[in-house]
């Protein structure tokens, strides 16, 4: 499963505590706090999760200019760096508080792992660039909103790892552990 803490800001509404404490709760055996482009949430989740017995996943989400949504983890401590470049590579892009990365700046990981998240009603365009650009260490993302188009989103994420030979993992893109964390629409 991959969250946001609330160090995504106006996005997550949980600490990295409560998300642990939620997981271990659920009988998860291992949790990715991957913040909006920053790590701020990893040390607070990483002592929660050495506490709790449960192992902790370092990872980020980025939102591409112009492209996908991405999760990349880090296995190993080279990943780790190369996500720790990438998030300053992103910020000095931009005015704070946010991120500027491209597609061209995912071509410096080798030892990421890559979660597509696509947005199933298009965004097809990407699947061999994804594929040829984390080989064997793409997969597509796939969650369960409990709503209505859910069928239909599973059926269209099917076609494509069919047809771009990228396999499907379940993901949980959790903000919050408790419902009354949610943000009012």
């Amino acid at each position: 499963m991959y969250c946001l803490s609330n160090s995504s800001f106006l996005r997550g509404a949980s600490h990295p505590k409560e998300l642990v404490a939620a997981a271990v709760a659920q009988g998860y055996r291992a949790l990715a706090i991957t913040d909006e482009c920053s790590l701020a949430g990893v040390v607070r989740a990483h002592e929660a999760a050495s506490a709790a017995g449960l192992h902790h996943i370092i990872g980020i989400e980025i939102r591409l200019q112009g492209g996908p949504t991405i999760v990349l983890l880090a296995p190993d401590r080279e990943g780790y760096t190369e996500l720790c470049q990438l998030i300053t590579k992103g910020r000095r892009r931009a005015p704070k508080g946010s991120y500027q990365l491209a597609l061209t700046d995912l071509e410096e990981l080798p030892h990421c792992l890559a979660i597509w998240i696509p947005d199933y009603r298009g965004g097809t365009e990407y699947a061999d660039w994804f594929r040829k650009r984390f080989p064997k260490r793409a997969w597509i993302g796939v969650t369960q909103l409990l709503e209505a188009e859910d069928l239909d989103r599973l059926k269209a994420l099917r076609v494509l790892g069919e047809s771009s030979g990228i396999p499907l993992t379940a993901v949980g893109a959790v903000q919050y552990h408790q419902r009354q964390r949610r943000q009012p629409l």
